[in-house]
Order: structure tokens, then C-alpha cells, then sequence
């Protein structure tokens, strides 16, 4: 069966740019192509103009010169003219009435234009021709101009405007971005705001300072966010009365299975009895766990006042060492300067010490020690054990997810302490092995800054 591709992710960004960009220069090409047509009909008109009238001032001094008028006398003959005229635009032939060339300029061909001699305009494949008679009609002067030149000029006049484009382009694409990017800087402040939103952050979204377009958006988001609120209030609230009220009775009757354990004679009903114990134990400290997490998701973590941390964590190695069961087994490594103080809750800093050293205990090896090193804005708390691969420690953060072990928990310390942590400011991160070692645990809690 074959793997249906992930959709290509599209930019609305490089979307706008391509499309604004494309839209203005194909419209800048209409009006250049446009611009090219108005200009080409005017240099036409102002060539044939040009044209008349070089063949109507020309006329007189052809027929004057033909006239054997005396060249001393009066400058303007027909060489002088001719001197004047451009050979590269325009060239000029002379005839009589029969048609036989009689003059022509420099660069003019030797054979009469195929045009009639007939005052006016006319065309031939490579010439447009303006014919103009003598007053007698006896003589015809054809004045020529090719097409070429008209045509060159043409293409210069769109070849200028074409040039715009060039800076057109990028110019516009850095306009185009630098506006689009304005614009569309609320919808990443909307994308940046509901990105910030979890189970310790349910407050509403600011939506007065949105556009308009914007505001229906975050209207509904405040709503499903409000209706999330009220389910993890009852989840919470559901949680903390349940395990609040099963801590009694399981107390109450862990309590009289030890009193029956005690009273019963040896034998199997003993063993089933302590089961029945070690099944109550168990429950007492998953109904505790729920209890902590429910405390954990309404924000236990953040507090007011400075407490200095090494003082907690002291206290909590204390009560360990006073239990028969723990006493000497977790070592303290002091290398921080004098006091390690952040503002935090002290009962929700005590969870988290409390649950990482017990993770500790009942993972590591048997009667093993559990070390709680404590630097400069850094707790790690090291036990032994083999390696556990990234995949495991990726899911050991997880509810209820207790790996490959067959130690008693309930999956719930690395979870809640994780999310007290991140209520301080800090990170949990699990690392294994450990720092300097070649095997065991670490659970590093790295402190927000001062």
C-alpha cells in the first residue's frame, strides 16, 4: 500500500508576493505594450510631417538648381541641402514627367521608386515615400525614409520603458513583503497568544486591539477556551474530592487488615491478608499521587515570597533518614554558594523533591544510594540502574507511564513534577546514563534565572 504523501505546506506570505508581484508587472506590460503602440502612431505622424515638409522645402531649391541658378548668389542650393539633409533617415530622387531620374541624393538608389507620380504619400517595401510636384508638373521629387528607422525608434521608446521593469520587480517584492508583513503581524501575535494556551493557561484572549477580521476568530477561541476550562475545573475538582475522600477509608482499612494480619495464626490466609496490604498501600499512594496532580493543574507552583530550596530539600532528606526503610540512603552534595533562593511554593517544591527521590528509591537498585547534587541554579538527583533508550525517557514524562519495571507506582511523580517545575519557570529533563557515569538515572531540574 502506498504512503500518501504530506500535503505541501503553502506561505500565505509567498502567496500574496508571487500574485501582487505577477499582477503589476503584467499590467505594467499592458501599458508599456500600449505605450508602445500610442508612440509608434505619433512618431509615425511626426515622421510623415517631417517628411512633407523636407519634400515642400526642397521642391523650390530643386527646381532653382535646375535652373542653373548661380550657386555664389544664393546659398541655399541644392548641394548645400543636401549637405544639410540626414543620409541615415532620409534620401530624395528627382524626375520628370516621364519618369526619368534626374537627381537623387547620396545615399538614394539609381532607380526611380516604384511609386506613382502623383503628389501624396506612398509605400513601398522598405521606404514610406512623400512625392511632391513642381508648380508646372514637370518635375517630381520623391523624399524617401525608411522603415527601419521608424521601427528603431519604436523599439527604443519600449525598450525605455521596459527598463522600469527591471527595478519594478524586486522593488515591488520588497514593498509588497514589508506591507504584507505589516499586515499580517496580528494574525501571528493571534498565532503567538493561542500557542501560549494549555492546562495552566486558560485566561482569555485580548481580542479589542485585533483588526476586525481577526476579532470573530479570537471570539471563538475564548469560547472553546472557556468551555475547556470548565471541563478541567470538574476533572480537577472531580480528582481532588475523590482522592481526598478515598484517603480515609483506605487508611481506615489498610489499618484493620495490619490488625487482622497481626491476629490471624500463620499460615496461607496470612499470605493472602498481606497481599490484601500490600493492594491498599498501593491505592493509598495512587489516591496521594491523583491528589498532588490535582494540585499541580490549579498551579501550586508559583509563589510569592523567596524560599531558600536547599533549606526544603534538607527537610526532606531529614524525614527520609528518620524512616527505617530509607535511612542512610540518600546522600546530599552541597556545591552551591550559600543560599539557593527562588520564589516558589514551598509545598509544591517539596512534591517534586519528594517524588523524584522516591522515583529514585523504588527504581534503583535495591539498598542502593540516591544522590541529590545541588549547583548554582542546577538539582540533580542520580540513582543507578541500566541505560533506558531516548524513546523511554520521552515517555517517562508521560500519566501513568511507568516503563520497563516491575517496581510498585503509579506512573504519576515525573508528570507532576514536571509540571510543577514548568509553573516555576524551570525544566525537568531525565537524562540516562548519568552525568559522569556510564549507567543510571538522572532527573536534572534547571531553575529559571534570578
Amino acid at each position: 500500500m502506498k504512503q500518501r504523501k504530506a500535503p505541501k505546506r503553502t506561505s500565505i506570505t509567498r502567496r500574496l508576493i508571487a500574485a501582487l508581484t505577477g499582477t503589476v508587472v503584467l499590467f505594467w506590460l499592458i501599458a508599456v505594450g500600449i505605450g508602445v503602440y500610442v508612440v509608434n502612431k505619433e512618431l509615425s505622424e511626426t515622421f510623415d510631417g517631417a517628411l512633407q515638409e523636407t519634400a515642400q522645402r526642397l521642391m523650390p531649391l530643386v527646381v532653382d538648381d535646375l535652373a542653373d541658378r548661380d550657386p555664389a548668389a544664393d546659398p541655399q542650393t541644392l548641394e548645400n541641402m543636401e549637405r544639410g539633409l540626414n543620409r541615415e533617415y532620409l534620401t530624395y530622387q528627382v524626375l520628370d514627367a516621364t519618369g526619368k531620374l534626374l537627381l537623387h541624393s547620396h545615399d538614394a538608389p539609381t532607380t526611380p521608386y516604384d511609386v506613382p507620380l502623383a503628389i501624396g504619400f506612398h509605400n513601398t517595401g522598405k521606404y514610406r515615400i512623400y512625392t511632391e510636384s513642381s508648380p508646372d508638373g514637370a518635375l517630381f521629387l520623391h523624399v524617401a525614409d525608411a522603415f527601419k528607422n521608424r521601427r528603431e525608434a519604436a523599439r527604443e521608446s519600449g525598450v525605455a520603458l521596459l527598463w522600469p521593469l527591471l527595478a519594478l520587480i524586486p522593488g515591488s517584492i520588497l514593498a509588497i513583503w514589508f506591507i504584507v508583513g505589516r499586515s499580517l503581524r496580528p494574525i501571528d501575535r493571534l498565532r503567538s497568544e493561542i500557542a501560549t494556551k494549555d492546562g495552566g493557561n486558560m485566561a482569555p484572549l485580548e481580542s479589542d486591539t485585533l483588526p476586525h477580521e481577526l476579532q470573530p476568530i479570537a471570539r471563538s477561541v475564548n469560547l472553546l477556551l472557556g468551555r475547556l476550562r470548565s471541563a478541567l475545573e470538574a476533572e480537577r475538582e472531580f480528582t481532588a474530592n475523590s482522592a481526598h475522600e478515598l484517603r480515609t477509608p483506605i487508611a481506615g482499612a489498610l489499618a484493620q487488615t495490619q490488625r487482622l494480619i497481626a491476629e490471624l495464626p500463620k499460615g496461607p490466609l496470612v499470605d493472602r491478608a498481606g497481599r490484601i496490604e500490600t493492594s491498599l498501600s498501593n491505592l493509598g499512594r495512587l489516591a496521594e499521587k491523583l491528589l498532588q496532580l490535582s494540585r499541580a493543574q490549579a498551579g501550586i507552583g508559583t509563589g510569592d515570597k523567596p524560599a531558600d530550596l536547599i533549606a526544603i530539600i534538607e527537610t526532606i532528606i531529614g524525614d527520609y533518614d528518620r524512616d527505617t526503610g530509607t535511612a542512610g540512603r540518600i546522600l546530599l552534595e552541597n556545591e552551591a554558594d550559600g543560599k539557593l533562593i527562588r520564589n516558589v511554593d514551598i509545598d509544591g517544591f517539596a512534591i517534586v523533591m519528594r517524588n523524584l527521590i522516591e522515583n529514585a528509591l523504588i527504581h534503583g537498585p535495591a539498598d542502593d544510594e540516591v544522590t541529590v547534587r545541588i549547583d548554582a541554579g542546577i538539582i540533580r538527583v542520580l540513582n543507578g540502574g541500566h541505560v533506558l533508550s531516548q524513546e523511554e525517557l520521552a515517555g517517562l514524562k508521560k500519566r501513568f507511564w511507568r516503563g520497563r519495571t516491575k517496581a510498585s507506582g503509579s506512573g504519576l511523580g515525573l508528570a507532576i513534577a514536571e509540571r510543577i517545575v514548568a509553573q516555576i519557570g524551570g525544566r525537568l529533563d531525565l537524562l540516562s546514563p548519568a552525568t559522569g557515569q556510564v549507567d543510571g538515572f538522572e532527573a536534572r531540574i534547571v531553575l529559571p534565572e534570578v
